[in-house]
């Protein structure tokens, strides 16, 4: 699994790897699980996940859709993903280079994304809160919200939901 970050690779990199002129970049490991459910119609969900801080804009980190409808037909229910859409999505025009992509199958999904680079800010010292928010055609929606402390060297949040979403965690490296 590959995301482009305007012209930066974030694949699953191997424990230290780093990648070209990426020093000093901030390093942010992002860990998704959707549940495997057992119910008669099923439908991958929309989720999206972004950092908060107050007195800031919210930073959209990664929003999976239906990007394969015909049209862009698949964007006109990214509003479902309401929390996301009143913070940060309804401002956004799609597909996001870096941020936007498809939704995934039930499993753990994990990102690497830097940020000070392309799509994903720099995240400066202080109190944030990770938000990730899933919602489900005939199914639910959740919201899971990790507070954590950035100081300029590594942060570190977990957390897990009851039905959407699974055990979400998000590392941040220097």
């Amino acid at each position: 699994m590959q995301f482009r970050l305007t012209g930066w690779t974030t694949a699953a990199i191997g424990a230290g790897a780093l990648l070209p002129g990426t020093a000093g970049a901030q390093t942010i490991d992002l860990s998704i699980e959707l549940p495997r459910m057992t119910v008669a119609e099923y439908h991958r969900p929309y989720v999206a996940a972004w950092l908060e801080k107050e007195g800031a804009a919210p930073q959209t980190l990664s929003v999976w859709y239906d990007v394969d409808k015909r049209g862009g037909e698949g964007t006109k229910w990214l509003r479902d993903v309401r929390q996301w859409w009143r913070a940060a999505g309804r401002s956004m025009r799609f597909p996001a280079d870096g941020i936007s992509g498809a939704t995934r199958a039930p499993g753990v999904h994990k990102l690497r994304l830097v940020a000070g680079r392309g799509a994903i800010a720099a995240i400066t010292p202080g109190s944030y809160v990770l938000v990730v928010e899933a919602a489900r055609e005939v199914g639910g929606r959740e919201l899971v919200r990790l507070p954590f402390r950035w100081t300029g060297t590594s942060a570190t949040a977990v957390g897990k939901g009851s039905a959407e979403l699974g055990t979400v965690s998000v590392s941040i490296k220097r």
